[in-house]
């Protein structure tokens, strides 16, 4: 499903979901949209902003519910924040030198390559680390 800013030819605005942005199209075309306000069947997608939330952005009543806030919480509470050593110590543990533990971190993108080419198991993380907005 997708949701679209609508508008009239008579300027306005409202908003209507729509399978995909082909149904929309085939809607539009067939002439079967028409304006709530006054019934127009001329009908256009009005200029929207994407809608992007993250858990650093959500509402503080929302965010424990959001999937980012909860996997969020989870690894804050799970492992430990190496900050910019994060290549190092995830290479040390792979390589056997350092005890195996769950960390996160930052690491430049080029020592992120290498990890990956070398087998080490890392992922990005889909939000910004407490740590590091403290």
């Amino acid at each position: 499903m997708i949701r679209y800013t609508l508008k009239c030819d008579r300027h306005h605005a409202f908003d209507s979901w729509f399978a995909s942005g082909a149904a929309f199209d085939t809607l539009r075309g067939a002439r079967q949209l028409s304006c709530p306000e006054c019934g127009s069947h001329t009908v256009e997608k009005a200029m929207m902003a994407p809608r992007v939330t993250s858990a650093d952005t959500l509402p503080a009543d929302t965010a424990p519910e959001h999937p980012l806030a909860r996997l969020k919480a989870h690894i804050e509470k799970t492992a430990d924040y190496v900050g910019a050593d994060f290549a190092k110590r995830a290479r040390a543990m792979h390589d056997g030198s350092e005890a195996h533990r769950p960390i996160y971190g930052e690491a430049p993108l080029p020592d992120v390559r290498r990890l990956v080419e070398d087998g080490v198991p890392v992922a990005p993380l889909p939000f910004i680390p407490k740590s590091r907005t403290n």
